[in-house]
């Protein structure tokens, strides 16, 4: 699928988070039910993982003064951008943003990073 933009999917070019203050992680990504999602891994891989979500309006970016402290405290921090959201596919057809959809692709972002044992930390629909 490479880096295919499906019909009817809008994606924020790269180019537009260059230079963000305070955000200078490396972008991960998964192909999940035909989106590309867009996630932060950062830390230890061996170490305790955090795993952060957001809310709407948010994204990722939200996260960008807690993750530094808590990979020089030794944890991995996973941080995904919903489906919709910051630097993941954007759907065009508001019916595709139900509850079960977003939580459906991040129990496949969990599944695919094989992440177990995580502490979770939500904010708004992240929660």
């Amino acid at each position: 699928m490479a880096d295919e933009i499906r019909p009817g999917v809008l994606r924020t070019p790269d180019n537009r988070f260059e230079n963000l203050p305070g955000y200078n992680f490396e972008p991960n990504y998964l192909y999940i039910r035909g989106y590309r999602v867009h996630y932060l891994d950062e830390g230890p891989p061996d170490g305790e993982v955090i795993l952060m979500i957001h809310g709407e309006p948010s994204w990722a970016y939200l996260y960008r003064k807690m993750i530094p402290v808590l990979t020089e405290a030794g944890f991995r921090t996973i941080v995904p951008d919903l489906i919709g959201f910051g630097r993941s596919d954007k759907p065009i057809n508001m019916d595709t943003h139900t509850y079960l959809f977003h939580v459906d692709a991040m129990t496949e972002l969990v599944e695919r990073l094989e992440l177990q044992n995580a502490t979770f930390f939500g904010q708004d629909w992240g929660g």
